[in-house]
């Protein structure tokens, strides 16, 4: 298997929490093809743990996961110091308009169905990273 190129220090840093190794070792390797820096968890307590340490810019974060559902894991992130200022994407399988509402409720800032269009969420990414950046200066 072919590894991605190390990222340059100054590239996004996106967390991916998704139950599911290898959907999540893929899309990794694609974003980090794209120049982002990537870290993978695959539990809501493992995000929250990793979080603080590696301040990820933008979040992916799948909703049904075993324990701690995305919805929970969204709220508890907005909590920590500086989760107001992290970009939360719901990537899923839930699509209906209840999943969406739920996930604007939880304080995500996005909701995406998978399988994901790589180049519509590297430009997602790079839209609300800098959104977020512009609106904490």
């Amino acid at each position: 298997m072919m590894n991605a190129p190390a990222p340059a220090p100054s590239a996004p840093r996106i967390l991916l929490v998704d139950d599911n190794v290898d959907a999540s070792l893929i899309l990794s390797m694609s974003l980090q093809l794209e120049g982002f820096a990537v870290e993978r968890r695959a539990s809501g307590q493992a995000a929250l743990e990793q979080t603080p340490s590696w301040q990820p810019q933008a979040i992916l974060l799948d909703i049904s996961m075993p324990g701690m559902d995305g919805y929970e894991t969204c709220r508890q992130l907005r909590e920590q110091p500086g989760g107001q200022g992290v970009v939360i994407i719901a990537l899923t399988g839930y699509g209906g308009e209840q999943d969406r509402s739920r996930s604007q409720e939880a304080g995500f800032d996005w909701h995406l169905i998978k399988p994901v269009d790589l180049t519509r969420l590297t430009t997602l990414l790079k839209e609300l990273i800098a959104q977020k950046k512009a609106g904490a200066t």
